[in-house]
């Protein structure tokens, strides 16, 4: 009975901080405010990566792989209702604007292609 009564104290528990916490708030669960602020935080990282990867693919001529991957940021930050909102729509028209003009020159340039062959075919 004894033992039962112990298991069940709280005991004070000195954290090194010149502070003492009880046992049983040592091991609560996190409150709900600490993810809402870490998913805040990591909205708007990817809402300022997403705007910086735009900027970058326009000015260096990037043109496949950081577009989709600053699209990808972009999207993320904004499903996270992150405070950085408007970075985050930036970031994604940036990179669909560079991806949209990938694909037109794309097929611009294959229809080029097809072109000269059947041209050269016929001459």
């Amino acid at each position: 009975m004894q033992d039962t009564m112990h298991l069940t104290q709280a005991t004070d528990i000195d954290n090194g901080l010149g502070t003492t916490t009880s046992h049983a708030d040592a091991h609560t669960a996190p409150s709900t405010e600490q993810f809402t602020a870490k998913k805040e935080s990591d909205g708007s990282a990817f809402a300022i990566a997403s705007f910086v990867v735009g900027i970058a693919s326009i000015v260096s001529g990037w043109t496949i792989v950081a577009p989709i991957v600053g699209l990808i940021l972009g999207v993320l930050a904004l499903r996270r209702d992150t405070k950085e909102r408007t970075l985050a729509l930036w970031g994604v028209w940036m990179n669909a604007a560079i991806l949209s003009l990938v694909a037109i020159m794309l097929v611009f340039g294959i229809g080029l292609l097809v072109f000269g062959l059947i041209a050269g075919t016929i001459a």
